[in-house]
């Protein structure tokens, strides 16, 4: 089994490297972006993609479309350090088949590469209940996935120029999202959508 990690810190590469090395069939490929992962993707063609979601640049459910829209069927995991079920939510509606939190159990991860591997959908119990009891009114709530990744953009300190050529798409196209997401969220200026996204630390 191939299995491609995008993620950016070498350590935690080196501990799953460490985690998977007693599996003599799987065969591990990293890549530290989304630019990278999707060469990767395409070049090494994975059976599994593991993919950090707080990448440099796009953020790994940006890199999940790209990856979705390459391959329908690409079995992806996402993991991160922040135990929001906001965050494992967004990566179910992305089209991941996983989510693993990187303070969880380190086995949690062998796991969900074992589960997906087979065709299924890996939670841990205590993420699923958290998604299960997460509050309807959170704001994020009502943003779509790219709207997400506008929104951790900005936070970033990005331009809406910088976004559009980040994602793929027209100056236009981010300008109409951004103010459908203000409209959305209640909010009246760039400003204060800037602002919530800051404050929410994505």
């Amino acid at each position: 089994m191939r299995v491609l990690i995008v993620e950016d810190h070498p350590i935690v590469v080196s501990g799953c490297r460490a985690l998977l090395a007693g599996d003599s069939d799987i065969e591990v490929f990293d890549a530290a972006d989304a630019d990278a992962g999707e060469a990767a993707f395409v070049a090494q063609q994975p059976d599994i993609c593991v993919l950090d979601i707080n990448l440099p640049g796009v953020s790994g459910y940006e890199l999940a479309r790209r990856l979705l829209a390459r391959d329908a069927d690409a079995k992806l995991i996402m993991f991160s350090m922040n135990d929001d079920p906001l965050f494992a939510s967004r990566a179910i509606e992305a089209g991941a088949k996983g989510y693993v939190s990187k303070s969880g159990d380190p086995h949690d991860l062998v796991d969900a590469i074992r589960e997906v591997e087979r065709g299924g959908v890996y939670l841990t119990p205590a993420t699923a209940r958290s998604i299960a009891f997460a509050r309807p009114d959170d704001r994020l709530g009502k943003l779509n996935t790219r709207e997400i990744e506008i929104l951790r953009l900005l936070a970033a300190g990005k331009s809406l120029t910088e976004i559009a050529w980040l994602v793929h798409a027209s100056y236009k196209t981010i300008a109409n999202t951004s103010s459908m997401m203000r409209h959305k969220l209640g909010l009246r200026t760039p400003a204060e959508l800037v602002r919530l996204a800051i404050e929410s630390r994505l």
